[in-house]
C-alpha cells in the first residue's frame, strides 16, 4: 500500500528553507496551506521536487502539480518524467488534461469552439520565416494593422522568453526571432491596452465551483504582471459576467479539471477574452482567501477518497 495519499509536486529551488526570495517564500507559504489543508481531511501528505530521482513515485497515490516552474527551462526532461511517472502514479489533474494544457497551442482548439481570444498567430518551431514576414501574415489574417505585439513561446511560464514590441522595431528582433523559433513554437499576438491600463483577472475553480479571483497589474512602464517584474497582485471582485465567461471556458475543455485558473482580460475590441488557461501548474493565491485551499482539499477528497 502506498505510504503517501498525495504528493504535492514542485521544484528544487522551492524546498530551500532559508531562502529569503519572496517567491519562494510565497511558494512554501503556499504549499503549506495545501498540505494543511489535505492533513486535515485526514490525507498523508509530503511536498517533492519533480527531479527528485531517489524517490519512489509509485510509494503515492496521487500527484498534485503546484509548483514545478522550473519545467519550462527543461521541458523535454519534465515530459520524460511525467510519461513515466504517469505510469506509476495518478496525477490531479488528469494526464490527457495536463498533457493538453501544457503546450498553449490550446489556444487554438478553445477558439475554435467560440473562446474569444486575444487577436493570435502561432508560429510552429522551425518554421523558414522572418519576423517582419509573420507580422505581415498576422496582419492580413487578423484583417487589419496592428502597431504593438507580444511574442511568447508556447511551452513557458513567468513571461519566460516574452518580448513587447513596436512594429517598427522589428528589425531589432529578427535575429532573436531566428533564434527562438529554432527552438519552440511561438505566438505572435496583437497586443492588449487594458493590461496596462486596467490589468489582468485571474479566477480560481475548484470543479465548476468559483472560490475567488485577483487582478494582477503591471509596475509602470513595463507589460509583464509577474511579481518577478514588479508587478502586483490584489483580490478582485468578479463580476458574474467574468464568472460566466471563465465557466464557458471550462466547459469548452475535453473533460472538467479538477482545479483550474482562468485568466481574462479586455480585449482591444472592448469584448472579454481568455489569456490563459491554468489547469497544470497555476499559482491559485491561497493565502488571498481564506478557505480556498480547504476547497481545494475537500474537492480531491470528495473526488477521490469517498
Amino acid at each position: 500500500m502506498a505510504p503517501f495519499d498525495v504528493v504535492l509536486l514542485t521544484a528544487d529551488k522551492y524546498l530551500d528553507s532559508h531562502s529569503q526570495s519572496p517567491l519562494v517564500q510565497n511558494v512554501r507559504l503556499e504549499d503549506g496551506l495545501v498540505a494543511e489543508a489535505l492533513e486535515n481531511e485526514g490525507l498523508q501528505i509530503t511536498i517533492k521536487s519533480w527531479s527528485d530521482s531517489q524517490f519512489n513515485w509509485a510509494s503515492t497515490k496521487f500527484i498534485l502539480i503546484r509548483t514545478p516552474w522550473d519545467y519550462f527551462e527543461r521541458s523535454h526532461a519534465f515530459m520524460q518524467w511525467f510519461d513515466s511517472t504517469s505510469q506509476a502514479t495518478t496525477f490531479i489533474n488528469s494526464t490527457e488534461l495536463i498533457r493538453w494544457n501544457f503546450d498553449k497551442n490550446y489556444l487554438r482548439g478553445l477558439q475554435q469552439k467560440g473562446i474569444a481570444i486575444p487577436k493570435t498567430y502561432f508560429i510552429s518551431k522551425g518554421s523558414k520565416i522572418t519576423l517582419k514576414k509573420a507580422l505581415e501574415l498576422a496582419e492580413k489574417t487578423f484583417g487589419g494593422a496592428c502597431h504593438n505585439w507580444v511574442l511568447k513561446p508556447c511551452i513557458a511560464a513567468g513571461a519566460y522568453n516574452t518580448f513587447k514590441f513596436n512594429s517598427s522595431d522589428i528589425n531589432v528582433f529578427e535575429k532573436r526571432f531566428e533564434q527562438l523559433i529554432s527552438e519552440s513554437d511561438f505566438m505572435l499576438q496583437e497586443f492588449q491596452e487594458s493590461i496596462t491600463s486596467k490589468g489582468e483577472i485571474s479566477l480560481m475553480f475548484f470543479g465548476t465551483s468559483f472560490s475567488h479571483s485577483v487582478i494582477k497589474r503591471a509596475k509602470l512602464g513595463d507589460f509583464r504582471v509577474q511579481d518577478d517584474y514588479g508587478g502586483t497582485v490584489g483580490l478582485h471582485n468578479a463580476t458574474q459576467e467574468e464568472i460566466d465567461f471563465a465557466l464557458s471556458v471550462l466547459h469548452a475543455c475535453e473533460a472538467l479539471p479538477l482545479y483550474s485558473r482562468v485568466d481574462i482580460l479586455e480585449d482591444n475590441e472592448g469584448r472579454l477574452a481568455l489569456a490563459e488557461l491554468e489547469i497544470f501548474e497555476p499559482e491559485l493565491w491561497f493565502r488571498f482567501q481564506p478557505g480556498s485551499a480547504s476547497m481545494l482539499a475537500k474537492t480531491i477528497t470528495k473526488t477521490y477518497f469517498t
